[in-house]
């Protein structure tokens, strides 16, 4: 048996998969979430926006497709645990490649299986994410709570998960279109390959990068990626970002829209227990049109703080009426907080894509015409 232990006491039961160690020095506290989507596992799983998060799983079964790695939306997982109800073998796919929890063993993640995932999911809607261990017993996981503030205070802070999520440098997919830079705060491929479908040729950059050692290559527009974390606690990636947005056209999706919003000025906060799930409803406040997007997010932008920055917000969430697009009102920029290459999710918002396409045609246009 394996347990997931709150700093409250409350715990959860189950059996381990995936990469366990022994001992309490293997422990540590990381923020327990949880996503309602009713398929995807695999692009959850290598979602680099998880990074640093144990990730709950509201769907019963889970695995039961296997594992195919042309679907990874990265090379790695930052996922530091997985629960689910039921973990199925996955070998009725004819794809598979493999399955869930040989993915989970052999790239560190700690898996538990047989949780009461829905009693889990209420106790997180009513007290917010929160902080959990996962451990061998119930006594270890007390053990490491009843000692946590002297721990947390002797441990230094440690690097934030963009970084440990991002490119180690710069890297180009080659095309025959425009440039477009991507900054890589833990960007998803499917994003990637939505880009390549409009015929971009591509620059990764990572997250570090500077306005300078991206302009230095002439891109016709620029990517703010997804990613994991608190964005107000990258200021280095906020002043990269004010020192771009005026320059090229810019499409900021998920931490990219987050970003966009403190370089002018505005204001985040956390949001109790996030929008992670393929169902959430959105409204075009202009046409009145409402989607279904694919979200996973723990931050959302105070719309109050975007007073006199210049950008307008565009899409609303129906369910808590959170921002969820903005475009600006002088420069060529639209941000969305939801996953617009939809993996996993819907797919109905890609056309996201095509305006920030038309967005780079109509700058190129101006800039010829000026010259």
């Amino acid at each position: 048996m394996a347990y997931l232990v709150f700093k409250d006491g409350t715990t959860f039961e189950g059996e381990e998969f995936g990469a366990w160690l022994k001992g309490l020095n293997s422990v540590t506290e990381q923020e327990v979430v949880f996503n309602t989507s009713m398929s995807g596992y695999q692009e959850m799983v290598t979602d680099l926006s998880y990074a640093g998060q144990i990730l709950v799983l509201t769907q019963p079964q889970i695995g039961n497709y296997g594992w195919h790695h042309e679907e990874n939306e990265a090379d790695k997982t930052r996922l530091q645990g997985l629960i689910v109800r039921e973990l199925s073998d996955g070998e009725g796919s004819l794809h598979a490649e493999g399955s869930l929890e040989d993915y989970c063993q052999q790239h560190g993640v700690k898996g538990l299986k047989g949780v009461d995932t829905r009693a889990l999911t209420r106790y997180l809607r009513e007290f917010g994410t929160l902080p959990g261990v996962l451990v061998h017993t119930r006594e270890i996981g007390l053990e490491f709570w009843a000692n946590f503030q002297e721990h947390d205070k002797a441990k230094e802070k440690s690097e934030h998960w963009v970084y440990r999520s991002t490119v180690k440098e710069a890297y180009e997919i080659p095309g025959l279109g425009s440039l477009i830079a991507v900054l890589d705060f833990g960007a998803k491929r499917n994003i990637v390959r939505h880009l390549q479908k409009r015929g971009f040729r591509i620059m990764v950059f990572p997250a570090g990068s500077t306005p300078e050692e991206i302009l230095r290559h002439r891109p016709s527009g620029i990517v703010l990626s997804n990613g994991p974390g608190d964005p107000e606690e990258l200021p280095e990636c906020v002043a990269t970002v004010r020192g771009l947005y005026d320059k090229l056209p810019v499409l900021g999706i998920c931490l990219g829209h987050q970003l966009l919003a403190l370089a002018a000025g505005g204001e985040t906060y956390k949001l109790p227990y996030g929008h992670r799930g393929g169902n959430h409803p959105v409204l075009d406040v202009r046409t009145e049109k409402a989607t279904m997007t694919a979200q996973n997010h723990g931050y959302a932008v105070q719309e109050a703080s975007l007073a006199g920055s210049g950008f307008e917000v565009t899409l609303r969430n129906l369910n808590d009426g959170t921002v969820e697009g903005m475009e600006h009102d002088t420069y060529p920029i639209l941000s969305v907080q939801f996953h617009p290459e939809g993996a996993p999710g819907p797919e109905e918002n890609a056309e996201i894509f095509d305006r920030f396409k038309e967005l780079v045609e109509s700058s190129s246009l101006i800039r010829k015409g000026r010259n």
